[in-house]
């Protein structure tokens, strides 16, 4: 099969500038957000054998592969999960998408969860892969954590800190990082893999990876916070998977924590794969779209 069954890369300009995405198929829309330190070739084992169902959107994240990077600032609010949930918003009116289905992963899945909280009129139902909230993670942050997860305190370091050593040698830290759990080299697919380090490649994708996670450990727990105190929780109908191999399962019981933050009944279970389900299952994930969004 080719890649991505050549479904074309196209781009769209947004109020902060273009968006790089591939869209395909029939049926209601589904948007689906890739995480660090990927781009939207994370999905290309998934997306095509959903088309002749969904309507699939898969966009590089803002800061992320060849999408627009968001400035700094000294509060990070422009890589605020608020303000890249307005964004990609935006991004799906101007394609036309009043409403629609969403699956995010990683990164991708804080945003999809922001998305969910602002604009609860425009998600149908929503799946998240293999996180928890972000405040809860640092409101339980332990040495397990700490050692398992130590990117998101390193590469929240102040700017250039992490960026002028990961800028030095990409690709080797692209392996280390995407390494906790052992994998080959091989594991990813050689076009995904060229991608992702082709974008990796460029200083303003590590300073945005950096402010991202700059993002999660101040101005976004604020906004979790005042949520939360709020008792602002996601409406729709929520499906949490997560990999078996992976930190979630292993340090945390994920349905007792999500069902804090839903209205509705959480469903959930956990996949026999590490952190990168889409790419190690494929198939687990095709098969929980075409039974959750029914």
């Amino acid at each position: 099969m080719n890649f991505f069954s050549d479904i074309k890369i196209s781009f769209i300009k947004v109020s902060k500038g273009f968006v790089r995405y591939r869209k395909a198929g029939t049926g209601p829309p589904l948007l689906m957000l890739h995480g660090n330190p990927q781009t939207h070739a994370m999905w290309h084992k998934v997306a095509p054998a959903l088309t002749n169902k969904f309507t699939i959107i898969c966009p590089d994240i803002p800061g992320y592969g060849e999408s627009y990077k968001p400035k700094l600032s000294m509060d990070h609010i422009y890589y605020s999960k608020v303000s890249m949930a307005y964004d990609i918003k935006e991004f799906m009116n101007l394609l036309g998408f009043d409403k629609f289905y969403l699956i995010g992963h990683d990164r991708g899945a804080r945003i999809s969860h922001r998305l969910a909280l602002d604009y609860p009129d425009k998600v149908i139902k929503i799946i998240l892969l293999d996180i928890i909230p972000t405040i809860e993670h640092f409101e339980r942050t332990n040495k397990e954590f700490a050692m398992g997860y130590y990117h998101w305190f390193w590469l929240a370091q102040r700017y250039p800190i992490p960026e002028s050593v990961i800028n030095k040698a990409p690709e080797e830290w692209f392996f280390a990082h995407t390494s906790r759990e052992k994998k080959d080299k091989d594991f990813f697919a050689p076009k995904a893999l060229a991608d992702y380090l082709e974008c990796l490649k460029n200083p303003e994708t590590i300073r945005s990876i950096c402010e991202d996670y700059r993002a999660a450990s101040s101005i976004d727990l604020k906004d979790d916070d005042r949520s939360r105190k709020q008792n602002l929780k996601i409406k729709m109908p929520a499906l949490i998977l997560w990999g078996k191999k992976g930190k979630i399962e292993q340090w945390y019981e994920p349905l007792t924590i999500w069902q804090r933050y839903c209205f509705q009944e959480v469903k959930g279970y956990g996949v026999n794969t590490g952190h990168y389900i889409a790419e190690e299952n494929p198939e687990e994930i095709i098969k929980s779209i075409n039974n959750f969004f029914k």
